[in-house]
């Protein structure tokens, strides 16, 4: 996998402080990756498992085709560095005093 830098004066233009956005993007990625568990455990708990003998281990071609195109998915971090450079998450102060 290639690593492919960010430019943290994209974001800037965008957001009064830069730390700040990166907290919000934090957020943005944990909601994400809940988000993506939450789907992969439903998709999982349809995938109906064989009867399996105690010492023998067995491989689910379901469980892992799900798990596979689950991994391929684009990381939440990243998804959610895209979404607050591209101005798609917006955050505000619960206070104005909180500034």
């Amino acid at each position: 996998m290639a690593i492919i830098p960010v430019s943290l004066m994209k974001i800037k233009e965008h957001v009064p402080n830069i730390y700040e956005a990166v907290v919000v993007a934090s957020k943005r990625a944990r909601k994400i990756n809940d988000d993506n568990k939450l789907e992969f455990n439903t998709y999982l708990s349809t995938i109906t498992v064989g009867k399996e003998d105690e010492f023998e281990e067995r491989e689910n071609p379901d469980q892992l085709k799900l798990a596979i195109d689950f991994e391929k998915r684009e990381k939440a971090h990243i998804t959610a560095i895209k979404e607050l450079r591209d101005e798609k998450v917006k955050f505000r102060y619960k206070n104005e005093k909180d500034r």
